[in-house]
């Protein structure tokens, strides 16, 4: 162990500094409540995703610049009437009452039931029962604002008429989007403390042993809430979104470092009296691989600052910091808060000097061990091609690229959009808008040529002049396809005429460039900077975890298989999940976050349980064979890694209590990778390739060496 960590953790295991430990948790937690906002003054139910420098954003911003787009906030009505077609002057009267009382809010409204019956055709379905109202909000107005205002204007529809009034658009969506996670965060934030705690009990039969780490982890919590409240205040956005799942890696990770420790902790008890002499060994042997188990998540965290995508980058700075402040109390605050209550944590099983486990049957690992010691090639054989089994679906994966269609069925914002999906043209959801730039203006002939040839590209249903600007320089155009504007198929379509623009352009004799904008363009650029950000993020972090596994092991052979037998056990919890959450909950196609969210998660968090386990090997291979050590290993580590792991799955399970299917799938597939790692990865492939590849030496190695 490191000389200053050392330092640390023994000092923490003295009277004076387990008190002056506490002292300054409990001082900092108090002045940042007195001084720091909560980060819940700064939370933001969406965030910008594509950068400015990409091609639809560079698009959006001419098109503004050119027509100079409103600041307003849009939002979609959706009037449906079950029984009879909707009577224009009864939706005339309405729309008229709901301008008149909100006018200080509503910045635009489509009069549709007043306009040419030619104009009006558009905005009415066929059977005349469903009604689209295009409205425009004041762009000041607050998320929560606008919640209140929909609710407001939904009450006043039901009143005033038998209609049905579906609020969608960015406005319904953001609406719906808070309230969801208004809900849901305290329905996370209880059921992790509940579920952790009952585990915890059932496991350890111990009530104060349950109780401590959601001490800690609530102090932690505290502390790591009003630091993001002052990056908050100093102009991080922070997602809704990143919170949540934020809150579920910061029980679990405090949790999992409260068992290693406790559990060195009792060895500890049964060899020395005093309390704190026990604290102090067993710090000096689990303090540097729990500060490196909460290093390698911390890396994990910093490698999304890479990523282009604004859902990666702002979960980094809220996870590092989260994972920081973890790595702090987990040299000082658990071990001070363990200490201070000393073997009356354990009650009713107090550990005592001397006390000697009654030799009969082996438990679990025990017989686990001696297995995997007697045939590792055997083990490493059978587990391995179970694995490659499992990855072997993940191929399969599909990927869902509407939003709104991973929320709730029951959600008003989603329930309009499906009404618009049935009863109008698909690709009206969400129009693509051409911007043709050129040197000189354009003359009705060329642009009847240009209209002509963009009609000719792949699933384009229709192509409308929008404006001119610019003395005619500049033209718009209003792209719909023939299929849902975010289908793969159409998002393909898209791409190849993004490809294609300049041939297009060349083809028709033009002077100049053409631009994408809309959500299909900006699902697009998405799409393609995704799978950067992937290639990116899963070179980076293999990298620095494995640097960081040889700065710990001063091995590269054993840092080179540990890394290996995380990323198998990523590929084969995804393979695993996919097929599960197809066949148990009709789930065939997932956002593609849902990838690159699990691996960040199941390779920082799944090397935490390799790392304790080589730890504890490096330190019996001090005084046994290789075998031995192994055996003494796994026997010593599998039950405290076990529990932690069966509590560090059903922790992030609870995620599939959130309304969004994102989470709910990101729950599951950690849950699974969590559990494969913890039994099949940690308890018995890499135990066999370090049986099967670490070689006898007939000079006994010191700590860490290879």
């Amino acid at each position: 162990m490191s000389r200053w960590l050392r330092a640390v953790t023994d000092w923490v295991a003295t009277k004076k500094g387990m008190w002056w430990t506490l002292a300054l948790w409990l001082a900092a937690i108090g002045a940042l409540a007195a001084l720091a906002p909560n980060v819940k003054q700064y939370e933001a139910s969406s965030i910008e995703t594509v950068p400015k420098e990409a091609q639809s954003m560079v698009a959006q911003a001419k098109v503004d610049r050119y027509f100079q787009a409103d600041d307003g906030i849009p939002a979609i009505f959706v009037f449906r009437s079950e029984k009879e077609p909707v009577s224009k002057d009864a939706l005339q009267r309405l729309l008229m009452q709901i301008q008149q009382q909100h006018q200080e809010a509503i910045e635009k409204l489509v009069p549709v039931a007043s306009l040419p019956p030619q104009a009006a055709a558009s905005f009415f379905a066929k059977d005349g029962k469903t009604v689209v109202v295009p409205v425009t909000y004041k762009g000041s107005l607050e998320s929560k604002e606008i919640e209140a205002l929909n609710k407001d204007i939904r009450q006043l529809v039901n009143n005033k008429s038998a209609m049905k009034l579906y609020i969608t658009g960015p406005a319904g969506i953001a609406a719906d989007t808070l309230a969801l996670f208004s809900r849901a965060d305290v329905v996370l934030l209880l059921s992790t403390v509940g579920l952790i705690l009952v585990l915890l009990i059932v496991i350890y039969r111990s009530p104060l042993l349950a109780l401590i780490p959601l001490v800690v982890a609530g102090m932690v919590y505290g502390v790591v809430g009003q630091l993001l409240g002052l990056l908050g205040r100093g102009g991080l956005v922070i997602s809704k979104q990143t919170v949540s799942i934020m809150s579920i890696l910061l029980f679990a990770a405090v949790t999992d470092y409260s068992l290693f420790i406790f559990s060195r902790y009792r060895e500890e008890l049964k060899r020395h009296e005093d309390k704190w002499e026990a604290m102090r060994q067993a710090m000096r042997e689990t303090g540097l691989p729990v500060l490196f188990s909460g290093g390698t998540v911390l890396a994990a965290m910093l490698v999304l600052f890479f990523a282009k995508l604004g859902d990666y980058r702002n979960f980094a700075p809220t996870f590092a910091l989260a994972m920081a402040v973890i790595m702090i109390a987990s040299v000082t605050l658990i071990p001070a808060l363990f200490t201070l209550f000393g073997r009356k944590a354990f009650w009713p099983n107090i550990p005592r000097v001397g006390e000697n486990k009654a030799r009969g049957r082996r438990t679990l690992w025990e017989t686990v061990a001696r297995f995997v010691a007697a045939k590792p090639r055997l083990t490493v054989a059978v587990i391995g091609a179970l694995l490659v089994v499992l990855a072997s679906h993940s191929p399969f994966l599909r990927y869902e690229y509407d939003l709104i269609k991973s929320f709730p069925q029951d959600m008003p914002s989603r329930q309009g959009y499906e009404l618009l999906e049935k009863h109008f043209a698909k690709g009206e959801l969400a129009p693509t808008t051409v911007l043709y730039e050129g040197k000189e203006a354009l003359s009705p002939q060329q642009l009847a040529r240009l209209q002509d040839e963009l009609g000719k590209q792949p699933l384009v249903s229709e192509v409308r002049p929008a404006g001119t600007a610019d003395d005619g320089r500049v033209v718009s155009f209003t792209l719909t396809f023939r299929e849902n504007p975010y289908e793969a198929k159409t998002l393909d379509a898209l791409e190849r005429i993004i490809e294609r623009k300049e041939t297009i352009l060349n083809e028709s004799g033009f002077d100049g460039r053409l631009y994408f904008a809309g959500e299909t363009a900006a699902k697009v650029d998405e799409r393609a900077l995704n799978h950067r950000d992937t290639a990116v993020i899963v070179s980076l972090e293999t990298v620095l975890i494995f640097l960081l596994l040889f700065a710990l092991t001063k091995s590269v052979k054993r840092s080179l298989y540990m890394i290996g037998t995380i990323l198998v056990s990523f590929a084969s919890a995804l393979g695993l999940g996919i097929w599960l959450a197809d066949g148990l909950f009709d789930i065939n196609a997932v956002s593609d976050r849902v990838p690159i969210y699990a691996f960040v998660f199941l390779v920082a968090l799944g090397i935490d349980y390799n790392i304790i386990l080589v730890s504890r090997f490096q330190e019996e291979w001090r005084t046994h064979s290789v075998k031995g050590a192994v055996e003494r290993a796994v026997a010593h580590t599998g039950g405290v890694i076990s529990s932690a792991g069966l509590i560090l799955a059903a922790t992030f399970a609870v995620l599939m209590t959130q309304p969004v299917q994102l989470l709910f799938v990101f729950g599951f597939l950690v849950a699974i990778g969590i559990l494969l790692d913890t039994f099949l990865i940690r308890g018995m492939l890499l135990p066999g390739l370090i049986v099967w590849l670490e070689k006898e030496r007939t000079e006994r190695p010191q700590p860490g060496n290879g």
